[in-house]
């Protein structure tokens, strides 16, 4: 018998904006994730002042294949500001 009742609406799951957002199952950029957490709990969930911290963790993903490849001004980072990784 099927849980579906007839009042009830039926759930259809949207992929997200950007496509999949693997999980780091090997941990490589965990260090940078731990160090970007922090600086958002030290600075009271401010992500302004963990940019820094918020780029290096976003260019180890691109870097290891744990997200596509963006261009940092469609990541909400300035162009002149691109002087980790490309």
């Amino acid at each position: 018998m099927s849980s579906y009742t007839y009042g009830q609406k039926r759930f259809i799951p949207v992929p997200p904006e950007k496509g999949s957002f693997p999980l780091d199952h090997e941990g490589v950029c965990k260090s940078l994730m731990i160090n970007y957490m922090n600086c958002i709990s030290e600075n009271r969930n401010s992500n302004t002042l963990c940019r820094d911290a918020a780029k290096e963790y976003l260019g180890c993903r691109m870097d290891n294949h744990l997200m596509a490849r963006e261009e940092w001004s469609k990541l909400g980072f300035k162009q002149d500001n691109d002087s980790s990784t490309t």
